[in-house]
């Protein structure tokens, strides 16, 4: 496979082994942000170009032995399933233990570090957005996408083109990328201060993990599964 700075991140985050974890690492944006070329996406984060390519080319041989599932070939019930059992329970399970955590070290170091309470904010607005989003996607679209994806004709919908709910989902991922951005921000990319306790660190390690899980979730949606669906639709 050639690697060329012309490929949008996107189009590198589907096509090539373990992109995502090397984006993740150097702080490229490849979920909602994943429609800019490479080369804008490196200037933007002061990266050299050729140092990135050079990464991708040896994360994709580093995994060339690793057999992992190809989620552009599953089927369209299979990567749904993945989803739902993997992220949506994922973030379900974080939200309220990250909400409680960040109030524990809010109110113990709040005084001295009011940023907190700007991820608090930001960190309950995400939270709750999310949970309305999820909602929609497993009551509404997924399971018309499972619909479809079983070939047997689908029931009209309450939205037309499939397209309508999916514009939808991915503004709010969108948003969801904003919020990660201003926690991201506010805890200036999540240095710990000298004084921060145990809670502090596995606060901010919590964070960087939750950040991780939904950038992934929103790739596998935004990159993946929409434009998947998308098409099959065009082809019905």
């Amino acid at each position: 496979m050639t690697l060329t700075a012309t490929k949008t991140v996107r189009e590198l985050a589907v096509e090539v082994p373990n992109a995502t974890r090397v984006f993740e690492e150097l702080g490229i944006d490849y979920c909602c942000g994943g429609d800019r070329p490479l080369e804008e996406a490196c200037a933007s984060a002061n990266l050299a170009v050729g140092d990135v390519l050079r990464a991708l080319e040896q994360g994709s041989d580093a995994s060339a032995s690793v057999t992992a599932c190809d989620w552009n070939t599953t089927s369209l019930g299979e990567l749904v399933d993945h989803i739902v059992n993997k992220h949506h329970t994922f973030v379900k399970s974080e939200t309220p233990r990250l909400q409680r955590l960040i109030a524990k070290v809010a109110g113990v170091h709040g005084q001295n570090h009011p940023e907190l309470q700007q991820v608090q904010t930001a960190f309950s607005e995400l939270a709750d957005e999310l949970a309305a989003h999820m909602l929609k996607e497993e009551r509404i679209l997924f399971p018309y996408v499972k619909q479809m994806a079983g070939g047997a004709g689908c029931s009209p919908s309450c939205f037309g083109t499939v397209q309508n709910p999916i514009r939808v989902m991915m503004l709010e991922h969108d948003n969801a990328g904003e919020k990660l951005r201003e926690i991201r921000w506010a805890t200036n990319n999540y240095k710990l201060p000298t004084d921060a306790c145990v809670s502090y660190s596995s606060l901010f390690a919590a964070l960087v993990e939750f950040e991780q899980d939904l950038h992934q979730h929103i790739h596998l949606e935004n990159n993946i599964l929409f434009p998947r669906v998308v098409r099959m639709e065009c082809e019905r």
